[in-house]
């Protein structure tokens, strides 16, 4: 190994490494501190050139290689252990943003805010918005196919890319940058990048799909009795294709929020069982407070809702937003929280909440599940906060075992146990005993034929 870092570092740039341990740091631990790591050297490379080469004198000296974007995961894919870190964050540049073929191409360890600001420049919108969307960047995106609040109208974010740019095991550039919406030559190359957790090669740059602007966002936040309400909810809102967004939340995580982070409040008098945020696209403020109005009347009439309020300014609608988007930070406030990033279909949603709570306060008496998220496309967070009278760390000492649980009610209703967040290290044994093993068996041989001698993120996913 000392051979190779010491080629590395004479190869590079001095700008392209570094081994200060203050700079590194903050890249060897995730936000939540469940997974801590180490590496003997941190690549920071300006240009696709850049990552090519040191690719090239790690695969000569054997080293393996951890890519990393901004360190939002969850799921531990970007810690190293002991694997030179590779990180993306200095490749900020968008390259060309092109209104007309509603496509920009950006590399990435850009942020999807900038991705977000570029677009709005040009009237357009990259419809990928994720709470973490100032520090988290494209490349982490694509890497872990990201959902976000939007995937019911848009896609998750394999359906809104064009192509990407990638360097290969080899060091080779794999160039698929393109705006075609058309192209019949053979397999979709780009794709197999996406969602692959930086385990067949680096993604550098990825050509995106942009979209026209609504002319008006008409933001609401409802209560509802439950999730067999909130789902009759979500049919009734589809009217006219316009619903953006449909995210719910639970009383005791919307709770967390509003009492406990500043800035928060609870829109509501008093409190409810179950509360929905909800968008529609229109064209003008009018048309989407008329269309508001006369959809939640309706739904109050079918006993569908209880309670609402319609957004009437930009700022009351970003007040909404944040309590959905600070969903994740809120459950700090009820200590340890066992955490899964799950799918089922969205028929079976209310009765997934009660057989898995049930099962849960069975396996942990007095656990406090906390089941929210994107319903509107049927992917689930569904948490558990530790009891009160229990130790936090006697409590996540269960982990794997709530998994077990948690994953087989997964698979009985048809589900997926990893929706949006990847497999990284935390789900690799789960996906390895519950995968299809034809699944299995393609993905190792993808990954053989790519990358034989497995540098490329070595310990994550297969």
């Amino acid at each position: 190994m000392t051979d190779g870092i010491t080629a590395l570092k004479t190869a590079l740039p001095s700008t392209a490494w570094t081994q200060d341990a203050d700079i590194i740091a903050p890249h060897l631990v995730e936000w939540r501190d469940k997974y801590q790591g180490e590496t003997p050297l941190m690549l920071t490379p300006r240009s696709t050139a850049e990552v090519a080469q040191a690719v090239k004198i790690c695969a000569a000296h054997g080293l393996k290689i951890v890519p990393q974007g901004g360190n939002t995961g969850l799921v531990g894919g970007q810690t190293p252990q002991g694997e030179v870190l590779l990180s993306l964050k200095k490749m900020t540049t968008i390259r060309d943003v092109d209104a007309t073929n509603n496509a920009m191409i950006v590399e990435a360890g850009a942020t999807l805010q900038s991705v977000h600001d570029a677009a709005d420049k040009v009237g357009r919108k990259f419809p990928l918005f994720l709470a973490s969307q100032g520090s988290c960047t494209i490349g982490g995106n694509l890497s872990t196919n990201a959902g976000g609040n939007h995937v019911l109208k848009y896609g998750t974010t394999k359906d809104l890319v064009f192509g990407v740019e990638a360097v290969l095991a080899s060091g080779e550039i794999y160039n698929g940058l393109t705006s075609l919406r058309k192209d019949n030559t053979g397999y979709d190359l780009s794709r197999l990048f996406l969602g692959a957790e930086g385990t067949l090669g680096i993604i550098t740059a990825a050509s995106l799909k942009l979209f026209p602007k609504a002319g008006y966002t008409q933001r609401v936040i409802t209560a509802a009795e439950n999730p067999s309400k909130a789902l009759a909810l979500l049919e009734h809102c589809r009217a006219g294709g316009r619903l953006g967004m449909f995210e719910v939340m639970p009383h005791i995580g919307f709770n967390a929020v509003v009492s406990n982070m500043p800035g928060q409040r609870d829109p509501f008098d008093t409190p409810h069982p179950w509360y929905v945020v909800i968008d529609w696209d229109v064209e003008t403020e009018a048309e989407g407070a008329a269309l508001a109005e006369t959809l939640l009347g309706t739904a109050f009439e079918k006993d569908l809702i209880l309670n609402a309020v319609i957004a009437q300014n930009e700022t009351q609608a970003a007040q909404i937003l944040s309590i959905r988007e600070n969903m994740s930070a809120g459950q700090k406030f009820l200590g340890g929280s066992i955490k899964f990033d799950i799918t089922v279909p969205l028929n079976r949603i209310p009765d997934f909440f009660k057989k898995a709570d049930a099962a849960m306060n069975t396996q942990i008496p007095g656990c406090r599940p906390v089941g929210f998220g994107h319903f509107g496309d049927g992917n689930i967070h569904y948490n558990i906060a530790q009891p009160i009278d229990m130790k936090k760390q006697d409590f996540l000492d269960q982990w794997q075992a709530v998994s077990e649980t948690v994953f087989d009610l997964v698979g009985e209703f048809g589900g997926s146990i990893s929706a949006e967040h990847g497999i990284g290290i935390m789900k690799k044994a789960d996906l390895a005993r519950r995968a299809d093993p034809v699944k299995l068996a393609m993905l190792k041989s993808i990954k053989q034929a790519l990358d034989p001698h497995n540098m490329m993120n070595p310990r994550v996913m297969i």
